[in-house]
This record gives structure tokens, C-alpha cells and sequence, in this order.
């Protein structure tokens, strides 16, 4: 219990000291009053933004209950894996402490409405993910694996998307993401792996890291189950699971792409993260909770998601983007992710 309040002190620590780190980036392009006012969180805001995500994956549900038709699973099983990524942005914001006002009701939602769901962790994810924030765009960033290699050639892209649809993907990222969990792994979102000390990881460890930190995901995921069972169709559960090792898998590349690929790699945060602009249908199923707003978010990175777009604005007018990275749309980036 010490050692994890320790720990729970130190990334704290470090959270406050890069917060301060990107407070001076902003400072450069906003006022103290304004950051002060896109810094301030509502927790209706944030029940809002939480509540249409799972709206849609009720009504993704219901359309395939009521309206039992091969074309309603299809938008099911598309609707569903985009509202998974919007769990995972969930997580990544209450990663952040920065979709309500109470560090408890980030970490509750962020875990049962967020993170458990995609069979994700969000106490692995947070430490991890400022991480990446404090070495964005270098050789230190634990994410480089995922955004390197575009553009590709069109079979490669070909090959990626169908590794996605096809479940391989999804496979071999619950397979490690699993032995993560277990502790044969060090944890990492980022293709790169590490086998922890066999000597240090006893199967009574082992077994112990698996009850502690496997029980929160299998729990959401039994909770899903029994809903669907309770109201007479066990059988779509099924229906989250596809689209969680399928859809979901392929939004998430196409997330990644935009934000980190195809930049220059450096530690300038106009070089190294795009924002993109994006359409309802790309908000839909690439772009949940304002996540396409990635260069804002790196420049100061407590900001609460709906407070993004006003941030957007504001650095546009500014003249923010006569260096920064910014495109006009998701289907225009993947066409310039293929040669």
C-alpha cells in the first residue's frame, strides 16, 4: 500500500512538472486568462461526453434487436468499434484527470466506462502515456513503433488494414496485452517488447498479477454479457467482441496515423502532432471526444476535451498553424498515407 502511494506521488510529481513544461509552450501563444478559462472542467461536460458514447453503443444494440437485418449488424459492428475507440479516449482522458473535476470520478469512470470495457488498464496506461507526452517525437517516445512506416505502399496498407478487419491484429495485441498484465511482459502500447526477469515472476506472482490486474476487465466485460443475457440476447455480446478485436483495431491505426505519422520527428510541438479536422462520420468512428484536436492537447495537455475545440480557434487566429501541422480531414490523410 506505501509502495503504491509512492508511486501514485511520483507520477503526480511528474504530471505537475510537464503540465508546467507545456503551460510555457501554451504561454507562448495564449494569455494566462485563457488558459486559465480552457483549463476549467465541468463534470456535466464530462457525463455528457460519456453518455453519448454509451447512448450509441445502446442504440447500436437496439438497432440490431429491433431491426434484424445482415445491413444493421454491419452498422452495428462498425458503430460499436468506433464507440470502442471512444471508450479508449475515455481512458486516455481521465488518463489525464482532465474529463472531470474529482481525481475519484476520473479514475471511476475511466476504468468501468473506459478502460475495462476495451479490456484495457488505465493505472498501467496513465504513467505510460506521460511518457510519451514528455518524449513526444523523439528516440524516447514508447509510441514511435506505431506511427512509423507511412506512407506505405498501397499493398502494405492493404496487408495492415486486412491484418485489422480480419481479427490478427486484435489477436496479438489481447495476447500481449494479456502476458503484460500477467507481468512476463513490460507493459507497452507501442509494438515494442520486453520480457521482464524470469527470475523475478514466480507463478505465484504471476497468478497474483493476474487476479489484480485482469479482474477489473473481465469484470466489465461479464457485467455487458449479463445485460445483453437479461434482456434476452446473450448472443450479441458476441457482436462487441468482433468488433473489439476487428473495427476497433482499424480505428485505432487511423487514429494513430493522424496524430504522430508522416511528422517530423522532433521534440517541436508544431512538427511533431497534426490535428485534423473531421467530418460527423469521421467524428463518428476515427475521432471520439475531440481527440482530433492532437496538436492542442500536446501543447497543453489539461486541458478537458470539449474545451479543445475553443482552444483550436483561438491558436488558429493566432497564427499557431503557419508552422503547426494541420489537415483537413481523415479520408484525405489516409489517401497521403499510401503511395
Amino acid at each position: 500500500m506505501l509502495l503504491s502511494f509512492l508511486s501514485l506521488g511520483v507520477f503526480v510529481l511528474k504530471e505537475k512538472s510537464q503540465s508546467m513544461k507545456n503551460m510555457m509552450s501554451s504561454a507562448d501563444w495564449l494569455t494566462r486568462e485563457e488558459r486559465k478559462i480552457l483549463l476549467q472542467k465541468s463534470d456535466w461536460r464530462g457525463l455528457l461526453e460519456v453518455l453519448f458514447t454509451w447512448s450509441l453503443i445502446i442504440g447500436a444494440f437496439a438497432l440490431v434487436i429491433y431491426f434484424p437485418h445482415p445491413l444493421s449488424y454491419i452498422a452495428a459492428w462498425l458503430v460499436i468499434g468506433g464507440r470502442q475507440l471512444a471508450c479508449s479516449i475515455i481512458m486516455h482522458d481521465t488518463g489525464h484527470f482532465a474529463l472531470f473535476k474529482s481525481k475519484r470520478l476520473n479514475n471511476f469512470v475511466g476504468k468501468w466506462l473506459g478502460a475495462y470495457p476495451v479490456l484495457s488498464d488505465l493505472s498501467a496506461y496513465r504513467p505510460y502515456h506521460n511518457i510519451h507526452h514528455v518524449h513526444t517525437g523523439t528516440e524516447e517516445d514508447p509510441d514511435l513503433l506505431l506511427t512509423t512506416g507511412y506512407p506505405a505502399r498501397m499493398i502494405s496498407m492493404i496487408r495492415k488494414f486486412f491484418r485489422d478487419l480480419s481479427g490478427l491484429t486484435g489477436i496479438k495485441s489481447q495476447i500481449a496485452f494479456t502476458m503484460m498484465q500477467l507481468g512476463i511482459l513490460e507493459y507497452n502500447l507501442g509494438k515494442k517488447v520486453v520480457w521482464t526477469d524470469p527470475t523475478q515472476r514466480p507463478i505465484k506472482t504471476i497468478l497474483y498479477n493476474g487476479i489484480t490486474n485482469l479482474t477489473g476487465p473481465i469484470a466489465a466485460n461479464i457485467i455487458i454479457f449479463t445485460i445483453l443475457w437479461a434482456i434476452g440476447h446473450p448472443h450479441l455480446y458476441w457482436l462487441w467482441i468482433i468488433a473489439l478485436f476487428t473495427t476497433y483495431q482499424l480505428f485505432i491505426r487511423i487514429r494513430s496515423m493522424a496524430e504522430h505519422s508522416m511528422v517530423i520527428q522532433s521534440g517541436d510541438p508544431h512538427t511533431n502532432t497534426r490535428t485534423t479536422y473531421a467530418n460527423p462520420i469521421e467524428r463518428l468512428f476515427f475521432a471520439p471526444h475531440y481527440v482530433n484536436y492532437h496538436a492542442e492537447h500536446h501543447l497543453m495537455m489539461g486541458v478537458p476535451p470539449y474545451n479543445l475545440p475553443k482552444m483550436h480557434q483561438l491558436l488558429l487566429n493566432k497564427g499557431f498553424y503557419e508552422k503547426g501541422i494541420l489537415e483537413k480531414g481523415y479520408f484525405s490523410l489516409i489517401k497521403k498515407a499510401i503511395i
